[in-house]
């Protein structure tokens, strides 16, 4: 036990605490206040309370509890709103009402509620760290594994199937030196990653359903992408559409210090949303950490932990999981304010020097990998942080350290969000590096021509930037015909593939062979158009025939069954009729 000398905010300095080590948890003054040790001095700790602190006195208590910050790992994660220390907001508010009381204490998982576990090894099985020993149907979407603890190896003892609650014994392994029991439960600290037996190279796409970024921007199962924007251009729109539309079985959604009305609105929202696939609740899959902005700053570089340490649970299951990060630079803000606090030296814009180290632990975290067991399950993390730079600047550290760590860049662009082009990704600011080791998945998925339509569509928009300054200048007329026919196909690679509505049915999710028929589409109809500007028929003459370009509008329509591809051979026929009778009339 030991006692507060002195305090700074959510820094708080302790002397005599007994056997303390860096990261121990410790309850703070008469409330207990949940804090964690930073720093060690001598016979003083520093503590970061993640807590408010106003109120407490020096002199007040400093109780160790000697373990390092960990989450409680289980049946019902999933469906459950937690805070950055993964105590359910639900339960917290039976406990203490509508506001968080301070030093109020819940359990993550459920103590009453009892799971239906189903064994799938037999006593007298040898057994290792990651393997299976039985199921619990979480939710009606998901199969929770219950696998051997990791350092954990021998023969069962013991395992029955029936009801249990989380912390009963379900399994008994004897191993070399000591019998180990295997409750539903585990826990597991939140700064030390998970193991794996090896990780995979990205080669996987992580299926969204958003053109702007399967076709020109592609992030693979396991990658890291960054999605940087200023205030209103849809950054926490765009990561929800991912969240909802991503061929990922997990979500792990993270409000780390977003606006309290922003996120009250995932905090509603999400619960209504239907999963696509399944038709059910898309909570049945999710877990939501809220960290709102007005909440104690050092719980926000928790939450993060939190958050990330649930995915490599499920992860570990074999489950693709998708990490919604809401935004890294509220986190890097807290980094910045306790460290000014702790009296850090300061870096570049008084960002502590260990940010950009900080931000690559995080992201390294994704991956695809083989889980430890013997079965060789396959499962990834893949991670998708918003970045929200002062001003949109992305020049700033934050942005900077992130771009270092991740290999695709989503910039939204505020002028395309003002002009209602959603998602306003903007497709000469972005990036993505995963190109070059999806292009067998692409072959095998959708076509074995697909990146080289997707680069021949980026060669257009990229004329389109360049044609444009001239237009500027002198007018569209003053270009020659092949460059006005450049401009219009590249307005309808603008409007008619990357624009793309959340609110109709038929739009806010198109599978991957649809968008390559699409695309394939537009760029046919620009070389027919080329190829009937070269025979000697005005550009003009050929913008007349406009039930054609409403065709191509209106190829989003197409139903993704398994008629479609006849249904854009029409199209296509229609296509070269109408300009082969366009260049009758012109000979």
């Amino acid at each position: 036990m030991g006692i507060i000398k002195r305090i700074s905010g959510p820094v708080v300095v302790a002397s005599g605490i007994s056997g303390a080590k860096m990261y121990d948890v410790v309850k703070v003054g008469n409330e207990g206040l949940i804090g964690e040790i930073i720093r060690l001095n001598g016979d003083d700790a520093t503590i970061q309370v993640y807590e408010d602190t106003a109120g407490i006195r020096p002199g007040e208590p400093v109780k160790n509890t000697g373990r390092a910050l960990a989450v409680e790992l289980g049946p019902g994660l999933l469906k459950s709103i937690m805070d950055g220390i993964a105590r359910p907001l639900n339960k917290i508010e039976k406990k203490s009402g509508a506001f968080i009381t301070r030093g109020v204490t819940v359990n993550t998982l459920s103590r009453r509620k009892k799971w239906e576990f189903k064994a799938v090894v037999k006593k007298g099985a040898h057994v290792k760290e990651g393997d299976v020993l039985g199921t619990v149907q979480e939710t009606d979407t998901i199969l929770h594994k219950i696998m051997v603890p990791y350092g954990v190896h021998g023969q069962i003892k013991s395992i029955k199937s029936g009801e249990y609650k989380v912390e009963d014994v379900v399994a008994v392994i004897k191993g070399p030196k000591k019998e180990h029991k295997v409750t539903l439960m585990q826990r597991w600290e939140v700064r030390k990653r998970r193991p794996y037996a090896e990780k995979l190279p990205p080669n996987v796409l992580l299926s969204t359903g958003q053109r702007v970024v399967d076709t020109f921007f592609p992030i693979a199962k396991g990658g890291a992408a960054c999605i940087p924007g200023p205030f209103g251009s849809g950054k926490t729109v765009t990561q929800q559409s991912l969240a909802k539309w991503s061929d990922a079985q997990i979500v792990v959604y993270i409000g780390c210090g977003e606006r309290g009305n922003e996120m009250t609105e995932v905090l509603t929202e999400f619960p209504e949303l239907e999963d696509p696939r399944t038709k059910k609740p898309l909570m049945e899959r999710t877990v939501l950490i809220a960290n709102t902005s007005n909440m104690p700053v050092a719980a926000r570089e928790a939450s993060i932990y939190t958050g990330v340490t649930i995915a490599e649970y499920y992860r570990d299951m074999g489950y693709d999981v998708a990490l919604m990060a809401d935004s890294t630079s509220r986190w890097a803000e807290a980094m910045r304010e306790i460290g000014g606090r702790l009296e850090e030296m300061p870096g570049e814009e008084g960002y502590p020097a260990y940010l950009g180290r900080r931000l690559a632990e995080f992201y390294e975290r994704a991956g695809r990998v083989v889980c430890l067991g013997d079965d060789k399950r396959l499962g990834s993390i893949t991670m998708i942080g918003a970045v929200s730079p002062p001003g949109g600047d992305i020049s700033e550290p934050v942005s900077q350290n992130t771009l270092r760590v991740t290999k695709v860049f989503l910039a939204l662009d505020a002028p395309l969000a003002y002009r209602r082009h959603f998602p306003a990704i903007h497709w000469l600011k972005s990036y993505s590096l995963y190109l070059d080791s999806l292009v067998e998945w692409y072959g095998k998925n959708a076509a074995q021509d697909f990146v080289e339509k997707r680069n021949e569509a980026m060669k257009l928009l990229q004329k389109e930037a360049e044609l444009q300054e001239i237009v500027q200048l002198v007018g569209p007329d003053a270009l020659p015909e092949t460059e006005q026919a450049v401009l219009g196909t590249a307005r309808m690679l603008r409007e008619d593939f990357l624009q793309q509505s959340a609110f109709v049915d038929y739009d806010m999710y198109t599978p991957i062979k649809k968008q390559y028929l699409m695309l394939k589409s537009i760029l046919r109809m620009h070389k027919r158009i080329i190829d009937t500007i070269n025979l000697g028929v005005p550009y003009k003459e050929i913008l007349k025939e406009q039930g054609l370009f409403e065709r191509i509008a209106r190829l989003k329509e197409i139903s993704s069954d398994s008629k479609m591809e006849k249904e854009f051979e029409k199209v296509w026929k229609e296509i070269d009729e109408k300009m082969n009778e366009l260049r009758n009339r012109g000979a």
